[in-house]
């Protein structure tokens, strides 16, 4: 595959306009440095690279300060962004995580840069195919980190996905790198796959896992396409909540348009796996919908029930009476946004918020 950077764009979907700016999220490691090099070959002036402190250990301000000061070296223009306040004592990863997108996506709608480019490679995603296999996601699971999505009028591309890491890293000779610690800690799930996948690249070849993940990811773009056909002819939001038709579709097709009927109500959340399963089950048969169980399953944690306040006369599939009816069992699903209150207020704590 080429590793030039303007074709690599095309390839994800997302060619660069003649006067389009870029940002570019640098760590200072050398897959972040490498896609920062390919960006200033391909793109001259219109790069800026965006570096994170995040304050969790010592040393992390001067790695921050290197990098600028190797940019400023180039000639390339550099933002040092600070993640302050207090920092959460559990899910520490997923919570900086979330605030470097929120730091820079902030920067790049105030500074009018559409791109947001990100140095995801072969290998993270042969990692993250194997840690959902783990964890027994699903297709839009399996389909591990996508190439592109759009956040707010920003588009996060990820346009390196199809090359190796060692490829990527020569783009960084000449450039002084750092090593994240936290990438060699034993405690990180993604450490061990990391290390079995170098034990084993015979029987685990990172490129062909990766090249699965794409393949899974075309095919969940194929289902997205189904379920918003599905959700123009079967759902009908209104003021006070979301009506589904859900009569007669495959049960992947019922999860994710139940799931975008809670996103309707909810738009930040993402409910999933067992979580939804269970949510659906108690609906089909008329109950509340449980997001304590459930959602622990699919995010790992969450509070409150909505099972006493959304009954069978408010949240549930309805049914006519006599045989037929009972034998098509539900055709229709309604979420009433006063009922699920409550669920709203746990998915806000427990499931994923997407970043």
């Amino acid at each position: 595959m080429s590793d030039d950077l303007a074709a690599l764009m095309a390839a994800a979907g997302r060619p660069v306009g003649p006067d389009e700016r870029l940002a570019i999220a640098v760590s200072g490691g050398p897959d972040s440095i490498g896609l920062l090099a390919m960006a200033a070959a391909a793109f001259s002036g219109r790069v800026t690279a965006l570096s994170v402190d995040h304050g969790l250990r010592a040393g992390s301000a001067a790695e921050v300060a290197g990098v600028a000061a190797q940019c400023a070296a180039r000639g390339l223009a550099h933002e040092t962004l600070v993640w302050t306040g207090e920092k959460p004592g559990a899910n520490l990863q997923a919570a900086a995580r979330a605030a470097r997108y929120a730091l820079m996506l902030g920067w790049c709608r105030q500074a009018g840069v559409p791109l947001l480019l990100t140095a995801h490679h072969a290998d993270d995603q042969a990692e993250t195919l194997l840690m959902r296999l783990a964890r027994g996601s699903g297709s839009a699971g399996l389909a591990g980190v996508r190439a592109r999505r759009e956040a707010d009028g920003v588009e996060i591309v990820r346009p390196l996905l199809g090359l190796r890491r060692a490829a990527i890293a020569r783009w960084a000779e000449g450039w002084e790198t750092v090593s994240d610690p936290s990438n060699a800690d034993p405690r990180f799930d993604r450490t061990a796959v990391r290390g079995l996948l170098a034990r084993a690249p015979g029987l685990l070849p990172a490129g062909a896992l990766a090249a699965s993940a794409a393949h899974l990811a075309d095919e969940a773009a194929a289902l997205d396409w189904t379920v918003a056909q599905a959700w123009a002819g079967r759902a009908e939001p209104g003021a006070d909540g979301v009506w589904l038709d859900a009569d007669g579709l495959p049960d992947a097709l019922r999860r994710r348009l139940l799931a975008r009927a809670v996103l309707a109500l909810v738009p930040a959340a993402e409910l999933r796996g067992a979580g939804l399963d269970r949510l659906l089950a108690r609906l089909e048969l008329g109950a509340g919908g449980d997001a304590g169980g459930g959602a622990r399953g699919a995010c790992g944690r969450a509070e409150g029930r909505v099972a006493a306040a959304a009954g069978p006369e408010t949240a549930r599939l309805s049914r006519q009476n006599g045989p037929k009816a009972r034998q098509k069992r539900a055709s229709r699903l309604r979420f009433v946004r006063s009922v699920l209150s409550c669920l709203c207020r746990s998915l806000r704590k427990s499931v994923n918020v997407r970043q």
